[in-house]
This record gives C-alpha cells, sequence and structure tokens, in this order.
C-alpha cells in the first residue's frame, strides 16, 4: 500500500467548466490510482456545485481557495499555504491520466521540490507562438534576459506537475519566483494576455526561480516514461474515454517543439518536411502517463471530454440505487 503521507492537490476556481475539469481528472486518475488521497482547493461555489451533483466524494479534502489566489499565478506562487500532504504533487485539472503513476511517485521522493519540464527551453517558452519567434531568436533577447537577472540559464517549466516534500524549500521557491515576475519588465517574457488567454502565466517565473536555486527540473521527456505529454489532436489517437491512448513522440527535441504552433497547416507541414530530413523525423508511439491539455487551441477536446463525464457521474448520482429502491419498497409494504 502507498504513504498516506502522499497525496494530490488540484485547485479551482471561475467558471463551472473548471471544476468539471478537476471531476474528469480524478475520475482517470481513479483507473490507476485508487488509493492515495486527493485534495481541491476551490471557491465556495465550486464546492456547493460538487455537493449539489453528489460529486464532493470525488474529493478526501474540499477546502477553500481565497479570492486573491483565484489565478495561475496566485495559486503557483503561494503552493507551501496549499501543501497538503507530506509529499505532495501539484496537478492542473486539464490533465487526463493514461498509466499507473506509482513509478512517478518513485522518481519524485528524491528530490524536495520539482517541476516538470527541461534542462533547457525551447525558444517558444514564454515568447512568440508564432514565426515572430524569429525576431526574438535574431535579437538575442533570451540572452539578454539572462544577463539582466544574473543567471546562465533558463529551463523549460511545465507547471502541470509540481512536486513538493521539503516546506521550507516550497515556500523559498515561491517567494524566489514572485520576485521575478515582478521584474517582468526587464525581460523578454511575453504576457499570457498576447495569446487570448485570461490570466498570466506562472512557468517562466518558476524557471527563472528554479535556475536560481540551482533545482533539478524533473525531465518532461522521457520517452515511454514520459510524465506528461501535451495533447495534440494530430500527434494522438484514443477512444473516447482514454482508456486505449497512443501518442507520437519527435525523438528530435526541435521537431517535437513545434507542436506549439497553432496553426494546424504550418504545423503539419514542417513535420512532413522534418520527416524527410536524417533523424530528425523519427518517433515512438508510447502511452504517457497523462496528458496535458495546455495548449489553447487544444482546450475544446477537454472541455467536451469533461463536460461527459460530468453529465454521466452525475446522472448516477441522481439515480436511485437499488438498495434504496428495495428498502422503499419494503417500507410501504
Amino acid at each position: 500500500m502507498p504513504s498516506p503521507r502522499e497525496g494530490y492537490v488540484f485547485h479551482s476556481y471561475g467558471p463551472d467548466r473548471y471544476v468539471k475539469h478537476a471531476v474528469a481528472s480524478v475520475h482517470t486518475l481513479r483507473r490507476h490510482d485508487p488509493d492515495r488521497p486527493v485534495a481541491l482547493f476551490c471557491p465556495e461555489e465550486h464546492r456547493a456545485l460538487l455537493e449539489r451533483r453528489g460529486l464532493d466524494a470525488h474529493f478526501d479534502v474540499l477546502a477553500d481557495l481565497p479570492p486573491e489566489h483565484q489565478s495561475i499565478v496566485g495559486f503557483k506562487h503561494h503552493l507551501h499555504q496549499y501543501k497538503a500532504f507530506d509529499r505532495t504533487l501539484f496537478v492542473d485539472a486539464d490533465i487526463v491520466w493514461c498509466r499507473d503513476p506509482a513509478p512517478l511517485w518513485q522518481q519524485f521522493a528524491a528530490f524536495p521540490f520539482t517541476v516538470t519540464g527541461l534542462q533547457n527551453a525551447d525558444h517558444f517558452f514564454g515568447g512568440p507562438k508564432h514565426l515572430g519567434i524569429v525576431v526574438d531568436v535574431v535579437l538575442g533577447r533570451r540572452a539578454r534576459t539572462l544577463r539582466r537577472l544574473g543567471l546562465t540559464q533558463l529551463p523549460r517549466v511545465q507547471a502541470g506537475m509540481i512536486y513538493a516534500q521539503d516546506d521550507a524549500c516550497t515556500q523559498t521557491v515561491d517567494e524566489t519566483a514572485a520576485a521575478f515576475f515582478e521584474r517582468a519588465d526587464e525581460t523578454h517574457f511575453r504576457s499570457r494576455r498576447e495569446e487570448n488567454r485570461r490570466a498570466e502565466s506562472c512557468e517562466w517565473s518558476l524557471a527563472l526561480a528554479m535556475s536560481e536555486l540551482d533545482l533539478h527540473v524533473f525531465p518532461w521527456l522521457q520517452g515511454r516514461n514520459s510524465p506528461q505529454l501535451d495533447y495534440v489532436d494530430s500527434l494522438i489517437d484514443h477512444d473516447p474515454d482514454f482508456r486505449d491512448v497512443s501518442y507520437r513522440l519527435y525523438t528530435h527535441d526541435f521537431v517535437y517543439s513545434l507542436r506549439g504552433l497553432a496553426n494546424e497547416t504550418l504545423r503539419e507541414a514542417l513535420w512532413g518536411v522534418a520527416e524527410c530530413l536524417p533523424g530528425m523525423g523519427e518517433y515512438m508511439e508510447l502511452t504517457p502517463h497523462a496528458l496535458h491539455f495546455g495548449w489553447l487551441h487544444q482546450k475544446p477536446y477537454i472541455n467536451e471530454f469533461a463536460d461527459r463525464v460530468w453529465s454521466r457521474l452525475s446522472a448516477e448520482q441522481a439515480r436511485p440505487r437499488r438498495a434504496d429502491l428495495e428498502v422503499g419498497l419494503e417500507s410501504m409494504e
């Protein structure tokens, strides 16, 4: 049996669809890990909705998320305040679980604090997700950011999975990331609102904090042992319930990074060119531990899945159980 000191922490706020994401994610998680506890931090209206639908039982801990932390930065720069378990895995709600996460817990246990990512960020990280990236590269904006901040490297952080074990280390990361976020004007990082998003990203500030504090970034791309991979419709085949998942993972980092291009025609054309070049078009077929629906142009897929799971689970809760019916019939006799 796994240690009860290990558990997952989710958070939700804003429109109802986000708490639906959390329920759908936990629903898939329980296929593979029925034992480790799950906590959800959310506003009162989300908790009330769960209770009305009878879905609050999906979470072992339901606790309040105050208004000042109801944002990406607000929550992830204050993780130390939401560390519900001795060894906590913070996971985004827009994640679908495809495999048993036990091997991940074994690897995470070696670190006081870690975030999934890459030791070296691609140029799209924190930059434009279109051909405008060429301007950043030519002008050397990334190198200038590092010089200004006194750093020598920029890791890539994918904050959909964050592992926290050491309380003091977790708080130090939070405070360091928040301090870097306040210096955004000194960097080349773009506001997420330029991508038609409602909130700012925490990822580049967390990446800078990891660099400043010499903390290990947990390898995001590990072939068949990858902890999470981005959902990109043209890279994946799956059944409607994500029970049978096959992912095409390009083994060349640059080729795989092209998944960030929102223009499907351009993305597919570049992959087609890569497949004609020696060594660049190679890929493996695998089932990842989890799929993360992080790209804005892929969000409709998780929205549809979460709505369907929510409707089915709500209907199951509303349907009288056979035992209840039998008790009711006996009382009428």
